[in-house]
């Protein structure tokens, strides 16, 4: 197994869903390039790099190489960057790890899930789209459900968070990072244990 790794390759993905652009910045569709950010910075590399159809840069993870990545193609079209790194790098979907936002839980909520549906997400829909399956790991940060159902879904997800729920999906987005290492260190599992509650 050892041998035929092409040097420079990766073991995992780690994709962080969101849109590219300032007045995007900091919107509750973007908490995926949010936990991005964080495990950059811990990890002191720039998410630079345009690869892909993506910004990313490389971290390592216990003993694993992993390919961060912002998908700069839209929410809609992330599917089309995943798809040509999982190409290239030959890194099969449980080694996908994709971080979303998720409107059917509380802001600053996390749940860790091992494979499933897009549950109405575009982004993940386009991801299960192109990989042709859904067996992929997902961290999904709650940023809450939409004030009344009247209110426009797309004004809601790009929307950006206030008071209370700043603070909350503040500290969710460090969790998350804590759940992305613990998940390809340990697991899913184990980071399905210790982060879903």
């Amino acid at each position: 197994m050892l041998f035929n790794k092409k040097s420079g390759g990766v073991d995992w993905l780690l994709v962080g869903l969101g849109n590219p652009g300032d007045q995007y910045e900091h919107t509750r569709h973007n908490v995926g390039f949010l936990v991005i950010d964080e495990l950059a910075e811990r990890h002191s590399v720039p998410v630079q790099r345009l690869k892909f159809r993506a910004l990313t840069n490389t971290i390592t993870v216990g003993d694993q190489k992993v390919l961060l990545m912002k998908p700069v193609t839209y929410m809609n079209l992330s599917g089309e960057a995943v798809h040509e790194a999982a190409a290239f790098y030959k890194v099969p979907p449980e080694h996908i790890l994709v971080l979303s936002d998720e409107v059917a839980l509380a802001p600053g909520k996390l749940r860790v899930r091992r494979s499933g549906s897009a549950g109405g997400h575009n982004g993940l829909k386009n991801i299960i789209a192109h990989l042709g399956s859904d067996q992929f790991p997902r961290i999904r940060l709650g940023v809450g459900q939409k004030p009344h159902p009247d209110y426009d879904m797309a004004d809601w997800v790009l929307g950006k968070f206030q008071g209370e729920d700043k603070k909350a999906v503040e500290t969710a987005v460090k969790k998350a990072a804590d759940a992305a290492e613990c998940l390809i260190r340990e697991g899913t599992d184990k980071a399905m244990n210790k982060f879903n509650g």
